[in-house]
């Protein structure tokens, strides 16, 4: 488990590299939904793109970085964040990314200085290539969502929302490999709801959730370059079983209705993997209350303009 001490202090070691990210309160009939409490928590505002960008601060302050830099797998947005991060603080990064990940992301990967490779089909190959580069150079391996690091970094996020809107009941969040919502989780500790959103087509914490363990998962959907990781993260489980309140599944029908929802009303362009959420919600996969308060969890925009016409 981590401690929300130890996330109180990351954040105070990475607040002066990252955004506080705004939010924005709205009600449910600006985007054809029951007249209920939104909030929107808008990460997709953060350097690089999305919320990884804290994990990667978070290693990189709080590990010793090699003479050989830093390495990293991700479907997109934590290579992106890495590389960020590293030309930040002057290190070099090699960013491995499968076949899937988004033109958008990799070309973001690149303006950041980094040396991206590209190859295989899934966020595994990624992985395996990246571990067998870092066994070779030294490299320090910055994981995607498995590290106490990425977890304590991700994790800012809901201390972040609990100062700017104290009042939520609840909490809906995207997960692929899981640091998001158990960094968000280990914060909360059952002071709000928080509620995992994962797309049918890759039910990562669903299916370990219902096996007891991580367990291999499919890994499709439209959002499959940042939340179709194979499994969750062996320190996330715990976490998510303890503090996470449900798991709900979202079609990719889901995810394209939220997304141009989100555009139409208050003019937002998420990528898939974060119009998740307000999938939940536009779906019916998750009803709230009437009176219930929520707030949506808006995680990257790291992808290329699109129509919604």
């Amino acid at each position: 488990m981590i401690t929300r001490d130890e996330i109180q202090s990351t954040y105070n070691t990475i607040k002066p590299f990252i955004r506080v990210t705004p939010v924005v309160a709205a009600r449910g009939d600006d985007f054809g939904l029951p007249p209920i409490s939104l909030t929107f928590k808008l990460e997709l505002l953060q350097h690089a793109g999305s919320f990884k960008t804290r994990g990667a601060f978070a290693n990189l302050l709080l590990r010793d970085v090699p003479s050989a830099g830093v390495a990293a797998a991700s479907g997109g947005n934590h290579g992106a964040a890495v590389a960020y991060a590293a030309m930040r603080r002057g290190h070099r990064a090699r960013i491995f990314v499968p076949e899937v990940s988004a033109q958008a992301k990799q070309e973001r990967i690149r303006s950041y200085g980094a040396d991206l490779v590209v190859g295989g089909a899934r966020y595994a190959d990624a992985l395996e290539a990246c571990e067998r580069f870092v066994a070779e150079s030294g490299a320090l391996a910055v994981h995607a969502f498995d590290s106490r690091e990425t977890l304590l970094g991700q994790g800012t996020v809901a201390l972040e929302l609990a100062q700017q809107a104290p009042e939520i009941d609840t909490l809906l969040v995207a997960v692929g490999g899981g640091g998001l919502i158990a960094g968000i989780a280990a914060w909360s500790a059952h002071r709000i709801r928080v509620v995992a959103v994962e797309p049918e087509g890759a039910p990562t914490l669903a299916r370990a959730l219902e096996a007891g363990e991580p367990v291999d998962a499919p890994a499709g959907s439209i959002a499959a370059d940042s939340l179709a990781p194979r499994r969750v993260g062996t320190l996330v489980f715990p976490i998510a079983q303890r503090f996470v309140d449900r798991v709900v599944l979202v079609t990719d029908d889901a995810i394209r209705d939220a997304q141009r929802r989100l555009w139409e009303g208050i003019r937002i362009v998420a990528e898939a993997g974060a119009a998740a959420p307000m999938a939940a919600l536009v779906s019916g996969a998750y009803v709230p209350a009437a009176d219930e308060r929520v707030a949506v969890l808006v995680s990257g925009a790291n992808t290329s303009a699109v129509s919604f016409a």
